[in-house]
């Protein structure tokens, strides 16, 4: 995929999100350019699957996942059955539940000790 595709998705991605009101709080100026992990959160959380799909062809897997555990696991029960639906669906993990207990807890214990 070429450069100019990706962007082209990426400016896609962005203006639904500013259409769904994902960014609120911010000044309008300031959502132009949004960081890769904040699109990739806001999408996994705000978006429908045809979108989610995207970002599959923007981002190696492994950064995707990345985002997924750091931003959206410890939100715990506030993202859980979001979140029990992507660790099944796109990350493939075969008993969901132990799963995202373990990734929050390993989350909280690495901020906390």
């Amino acid at each position: 995929m070429t450069n100019i595709a990706k962007q082209h998705i990426k400016e896609e991605l962005s203006e639904k999100l500013k259409q769904e009101h994902c960014f609120w709080s911010y000044s309008a100026d300031s959502v132009n350019d949004i960081p890769d992990d904040i699109l990739i959160e806001k999408t996994l959380a705000y978006l429908d699957i045809d979108e989610i799909n995207s970002l599959f062809l923007l981002y190696p897997f492994k950064k995707i996942k990345q985002v997924w555990l750091e931003l959206m696991v410890p939100q715990g029960d506030y993202m859980y059955t979001l979140n029990r639906f992507l660790a099944w669906y796109y990350f493939h993990v075969k008993q969901p539940d132990k799963y995202i207990k373990s990734m929050s807890t390993r989350h909280f214990n690495k901020y906390f000790q």
